[in-house]
């Protein structure tokens, strides 16, 4: 990490008086595309250079500390928050905004369970589905192909942090009366499930997150759980998921050096609804995220012309 983060370092306070402002790409699409929305803008509307520096959430937050990363577009600050809160309090990160608090993670069932789909000829199955305490009560809807006498629910992916909240839930509900606990083994494989199950038409219920591809091509719908508090969380997970705060900061340097950006990244703000819309995008469509942020920027031109001066937003129409 030291010998990645020095070299970069050097190319950054090279690049500095050229007007460059380094982003960080921290391996997921969704922060790719929120860099390459970012990034057009600040080149097309401010006339800086940009560029990306790839790493783990680890390394690339280091890298915002240290100042070899100048913008951070997507920063999941409770999945890192003893480090993320000592570069807020050391004043080496500054947080300009909320890119979006609404995402949401638990069990999901599709839509079409609920309300049928007249489209595709499916009738509702369990209209009174709405929590997942519910569960219980339509477990055969949800039948184990390797167990018929239990229901099946997907769980997390193994060694994620949602796998232990998952199943202490499972017992704290008494779920497992009724349901086996499905391990898929990964991310794929229970995508894979969810996919399948979907376009076929055929019940499925399971752990997924947002945002996500399949959350903005599909009509899925998140089971209600308990108000989260800290009591009830501690005691069996019996409540639903926290939501975490996901934004955008800076490296404390691009408040000097680069003040008309730092005033349009205050304004930067979408949510998980639009960033699944994003994510499907570029599935559907095999897009890059380059290409996938113009998309954005044509399609939704009457938000993003909110967050910048008439003029700015004028020289990127003009780009666009």
């Amino acid at each position: 990490m030291a010998v990645l983060l020095t070299a970069c370092s050097s190319r950054n306070k090279a690049s500095k008086s050229k007007g460059m402002l380094v982003f960080a790409d921290a391996g997921w699409d969704s922060i790719r595309v929120h860099n390459s929305i970012a990034r057009y803008i600040i080149e097309k509307g401010y006339g800086y250079d940009t560029d990306e520096i790839t790493g783990s959430s680890s390394i690339t937050l280091q890298g915002l500390i240290q100042g070899d990363i100048d913008i951070y577009m997507e920063a999941w600050t409770d999945n890192y928050k003893e480090v993320y809160d000592s570069g807020i309090d050391s004043g080496d990160i500054v947080e300009l905004s909320i890119n979006f608090d609404d995402n949401a993670q638990g069990l999901y069932v599709p839509t079409y369970i609920i309300k049928g789909d007249a489209e595709k000829g499916i009738d509702p199955i369990a209209p009174d589905l709405k929590s997942v305490k519910d569960l219980l009560e339509y477990w055969e809807i949800f039948r184990d192909p390797d167990n018929p006498k239990q229901g099946r629910i997907y769980g997390s992916p193994p060694n994620w942090f949602a796998d232990e909240v998952l199943r202490g839930k499972f017992e704290t509900y008494g779920l497992d009366e009724n349901f086996d606990y499905f391990n898929p083994g990964s991310d794929t494989a229970l995508s894979t499930s969810l996919v399948s199950a979907v376009q076929k038409g055929e019940p499925w219920v399971g752990y997924y997150w947002e945002p996500t591809w399949i959350m903005g091509k599909y009509d899925m719908t998140l089971l209600e759980d308990e108000p989260y508090s800290d009591e009830k969380w501690n005691s069996g997970y019996a409540c639903e998921f926290p939501g975490v705060k996901v934004t955008v900061a800076v490296n404390k340097g691009v408040i000097e050096n680069a003040p008309e950006v730092v005033e349009f990244l205050k304004n930067y703000e979408t949510s998980s609804e639009l960033t699944n819309k994003m994510l499907a995008y570029m599935q559907e469509n095999d897009a890059e995220a380059d290409e996938t942020a113009k998309w954005f920027l044509q399609e939704y031109e009457d938000l993003w012309t909110k967050w910048l001066p008439e003029d700015i937003a004028g020289k990127v129409q003009e780009a666009l």
